[in-house]
């Protein structure tokens, strides 16, 4: 996955070698949903040279009625033969970028917005490297949150058929060429987490994307269900999606300094301070969904104060210790994002803030090494902590006068994000919910 050494003769090649029939394309809308369509064989070498046309009027946050047309261009080098199909007339996938009919890279691509920040980056001479920790919860149907198990944090104990899924997840992926670094159950009853391999950004988003697909399809071929949803059970853990992350020169981590007490440079420094200062900015990206901000409540281990520690989870952003002779794997763990955001988006919104504290020499503040939950209103005021948005509104708000945000995702897609997301809250806003029958209906 992610090879760029796989060309277009290789996949033709690949395709007849491996008796492929059926070739899935495809590709993220603005929030980061899997879409996509199917071609055969016969369409492959076509599909390569030209792309495929497809109405992109109804995929959200695409064109409009009357400027519809689109390609979905394959990239080559993210062919991959799914495992869990039949083996004889098989199936494969590859993702695509989105063209206009000009074949311009379409401003509404979130893979192209991702590309741009990640251009920029390259132009300082940068590298960026991305490994991130997808948790989720896998439930006995679609239709309820009816768990599997009692388990907890790294429980071993506890054979059930989540922990058998999550193994067949593994096999499925390694045999796709994405490489996991470990796999465990979470804290919450019936929750798992499997950790992707470090690498470059480009490559990551499209490994989350498949990564959620496959889990999801794993899941269903089994009879049962996985979400990514991030708070779905209430009193319990949400899923999270903490996100390692640092910057090369060549084979240079631009983030270590031994002669720094954290072992972090000037420019590590500058970064985490663009990304505590931009974070109520970037987190209608990161956390984008009205159920989000159920997770992001203090006491169930996801961040809500602004600060960055060592060793301290209740941070925003967390610096793995230092180990001697370990220089490359000094990185910064950004703690808000949710396995549900739009990868594309999400990776290019923690770079470009990144980008831009170290652009603009944002100094860092000192490293808080308390739990911030338990830090009264006056201990923050005093500390100069500030708090993450707290539902979705709020974060649509800040999203909507942030000039940084503007300009990562382009006016299309920053304005049909922010429309998604208000009709998103309407809808929320008007409907009664069972706490209010419960509460309410007895006593008014």
């Amino acid at each position: 996955m992610g090879n760029n050494n796989i060309t277009k003769k290789d996949v033709l090649k690949i395709a007849k070698e491996k008796d492929v029939k059926f070739i899935r394309l495809w590709f993220a809308d603005i929030t980061g949903q899997m879409k996509g369509f199917a071609i055969t064989r016969e369409e492959l070498e076509n599909a390569l040279e030209d792309g495929m046309g497809f109405d992109g009027s109804s995929i959200k946050g695409f064109a409009r009625i009357d400027e519809s047309d689109m390609i979905a261009m394959p990239d080559p080098s993210t062919f991959t033969i799914l495992p869990y199909r039949p083996k004889e007339k098989a199936v494969a996938g590859m993702l695509c970028d989105i063209l206009n009919p000009d074949r311009t890279p379409y401003q509404g691509d979130s893979r192209y917005i991702l590309k741009k920040v990640l251009d920029k980056a390259k132009s300082k001479g940068f590298e960026f490297y991305i490994g991130p920790e997808l948790e989720f919860f896998i439930f006995k149907d679609e239709k309820s949150t009816q768990i599997l198990d009692e388990g907890g944090y790294f429980d071993i104990t506890t054979l059930d058929a989540g922990n058998e899924v999550r193994r067949e997840i593994i096999l499925t992926l390694e045999q796709m060429g994405v490489d996991v670094e470990y796999s465990h159950h979470e804290v919450a009853p019936s929750q798992h987490e499997i950790d992707l391999r470090y690498t470059n950004a480009a490559s990551m988003a499209d490994i989350v994307m498949l990564y959620r697909m496959v889990v999801k399809e794993i899941a269903m071929k089994n009879g049962l269900y996985a979400t990514f949803m991030p708070k779905p059970i209430f009193g319990q853990n949400g899923s999270g999606m903490h996100t390692h992350q640092s910057l090369f020169r060549g084979d240079k981590n631009a983030f270590f300094d031994p002669k720094d007490k954290y072992h972090l440079s000037g420019e590590g420094k500058s970064y985490i301070a663009g990304i505590l200062k931009h974070s109520r900015e970037i987190t209608l990206i990161c956390n984008q969904w009205v159920n989000s901000y159920k997770r992001l409540v203090p006491g169930y281990e996801a961040p809500v104060y602004i600060c960055w520690a060592r060793r301290n989870r209740s941070a925003l952003v967390r610096v793995p210790m230092y180990k001697p002779g370990k220089e490359k794997a000094t990185r910064i763990e950004f703690r808000s994002p949710d396995p549900a955001c739009n990868p594309y988006l999400a990776f290019a919104c923690m770079l470009a803030a990144g980008l831009k504290g170290m652009e603009d020499n944002y100094q860092l503040a000192e490293a808080l090494e308390r739990d911030v939950y338990h830090l009264s209103l006056e201990e923050m005021k005093e500390l100069g902590v500030e708090c993450l948005p707290g539902s979705l509104i709020e974060a649509i708000e800040i999203a909507e006068n942030s000039a940084l945000l503007r300009e990562i995702l382009g006016e299309h897609i920053f304005n049909n994000l922010i429309m998604a997301k208000r009709i998103e809250w309407d809808e929320y806003r008007k409907r009664v919910h069972e706490y209010e029958i419960q509460t309410y209906l007895p006593v008014l």
